[in-house]
């Protein structure tokens, strides 16, 4: 993918700052995908090649370009972030055993990103977003690069798509102190779920596995994601 950012990439001046080029963001994408993803145990060849293929920098304001490959989420409006690179891959390796092709159901699409890589990844990705702005510029990002979900939704992520049901994985980034049910009732048997789970501050990031009438739950170690909300936010 990286190849074919000529069209999209200038040596321009954006509000009185110069953008990055063409080379620049290549090199920047290119270490990002050694230093914050190899050499922290990302080893799924398919996360790894849909990280190489798919460029951060599209997915954000070209005013952010120069950042857009460092260590850390970034703000993308109405209080939400870009993940930091290395929990987008940590969550997308969980799922890197599921066959071409299986049902995954994504809360909180945010601009796309995420999307993109699960996309990239050969899955049939449901997404849905709260925040019907975000769902619009996520529906424009991924239709410029070409790698659009099965569906993008604007809607209440705690209530999970009932019409898509059942889903082999349900990833979610935002976080919330419970599992909600209907998340448990729309995957199938032995489906998969990573999450953020707890209070600002004191967040874990689990993956789950649906097991009769309960989880089995993993910990993923520590991280810091925007809660998860069921009222617009616009």
């Amino acid at each position: 993918m990286a190849s074919s950012n000529g069209r999209w990439i200038r040596r321009i001046l954006h509000g009185g700052k110069r953008l990055p080029s063409e080379a620049e963001l290549e090199l920047a994408h290119e270490r990002m995908v050694q230093r914050q993803l190899c050499r922290r145990g990302i080893t799924a060849q398919r996360v790894l090649e849909a990280f190489k293929a798919v460029p951060r920098h599209l997915f954000l304001k070209r005013e952010q370009w120069d950042i857009a490959y460092q260590d850390s989420p970034l703000p993308i409006g109405n209080g939400q972030t870009i993940s930091q690179p290395y929990i987008v891959a940590l969550m997308s390796q969980q799922l890197a055993n599921l066959p071409q092709d299986a049902k995954v159901l994504e809360i909180g699409a945010g601009c796309g990103f995420q999307t993109a890589i699960l996309v990239q990844m050969g899955f049939e990705v449901h997404a849905i977003e709260l925040v019907d702005t975000l769902t619009q510029i996520a529906a424009a990002n991924l239709q410029r690069i070409g790698l659009q979900p099965a569906s993008l939704v604007t809607g209440n992520g705690r209530l999970g798509l009932p019409d898509e049901a059942p889903f082999d994985a349900i990833l979610c980034a935002a976080a919330s102190n419970n599992i909600p049910e209907a998340w448990y009732e729309q995957l199938r048997d032995a489906g998969q779920l990573i999450a953020p789970l707890g209070e600002q501050g004191e967040q874990t990031l689990i993956r789950c596995e649906k097991d009769i009438g309960d989880w089995k739950r993993e910990s993923l170690g520590a991280v810091a994601f925007v809660p998860l909300v069921e009222a617009s936010i616009e």
